[in-house]
């Protein structure tokens, strides 16, 4: 297939996937219990009558057509609206929490990465013993990340960074493990070995060129698995970042400052898959 229709197509479907992430988060927080809610009606001052008048009025102004074209115009003027809880410009919200989130997620995935490979290579060579290798990596998989949170508060050590490490590390050591392990039984490695090489020139010369690609579709995975354990991790350790803010805006309901953030993680997510997949695409084309 042609490099360029590959890339049309690629971008195509990433905007169809942000157009969906949008009108997903909008139809959810729209139609959540409690939407139409005016702090207003908490005021002993309006009348029975005055508050069933905001409430028609607010419940005419956020049909969803309504909420869909004034958003679709916001983001063609630049503009990603107002938060209903702060009462403050959504950028003027996320700009500043970008860099906070995106310092956390680059050093949980990198050390998580590191813990993992250094792991799973020694892990992945042995004959006998990968069950021991295993088990640790198997506890720490079966624990939420709430609960590594928490315990890490409690006994007074670690943070969000090591939770992160840790689960980042649990996740793709499995899949690393298998990936070596089938790296290892290969002939040319087999050959290798009989001439002696040692563990440092077989994973740079044989191991990682014939694995590279399925290393890239691994990074993806990391980065949709770090994106998702934030918003706990924030939360918990009341880290002032991107999953912080959208768990405050999902506990009030605030729809700009919502969709916004969905509109970053997938946009993330998006590009990750692209980068991780778009070179092999082109080879295969």
């Amino acid at each position: 297939m042609n490099p360029l229709a590959i890339v049309v197509r690629r971008v195509a479907r990433t905007l169809l996937l942000l157009l969906a992430v949008a009108a997903g988060a909008t139809a959810l927080v729209r139609f959540a219990p409690g939407f139409f809610s005016d702090e207003r009606e908490m005021d002993a001052k309006y009348a029975e009558g005055a508050r069933s008048r905001m409430q028609a009025e607010s419940a005419s102004d956020q049909s969803v057509a309504a909420i869909a074209v004034r958003e679709i115009k916001g983001w063609m003027n630049g503009d990603l609206g107002e938060s209903r809880q702060f009462q403050v410009p959504v950028t003027a919200l996320i700009a500043p929490r970008i860099e906070v989130s995106a310092l956390l997620l680059a050093r949980g995935i990198l050390y998580g990465w590191l813990l993992a490979i250094c792991t799973a290579l020694p892990a992945s060579a042995m004959r006998r013993g990968r069950r021991l290798w295993d088990l640790p990596f198997t506890l720490l998989l079966a624990t939420p990340t709430a609960a590594m949170a928490t315990a890490c508060i409690l006994a007074g050590s670690g943070g969000p960074v090591l939770v992160l490490t840790l689960l980042i590390a649990a996740r793709d050591f499995k899949f690393l493990s298998r990936i070596l392990r089938t790296a290892w039984s290969s002939p040319h490695l087999l050959q290798g070995r009989a001439q002696g090489l040692g563990l440092t020139a077989l994973t740079l010369l044989h191991i990682l060129p014939n694995v590279a690609h399925r290393l890239r579709a691994l990074a993806t995975l990391s980065i949709v698995t770090a994106l998702a354990a934030m918003i706990p991790i924030e939360v918990i350790f009341n880290v002032p970042g991107i999953g912080q803010l959208a768990w405050s805006a999902v506990m009030n309901r605030d729809l700009p400052v919502l969709v916004a953030v969905s509109l970053l993680m997938a946009t993330v997510v998006a590009l990750a898959n692209m980068v991780s997949t778009g070179p092999r695409t082109m080879e295969t084309a």
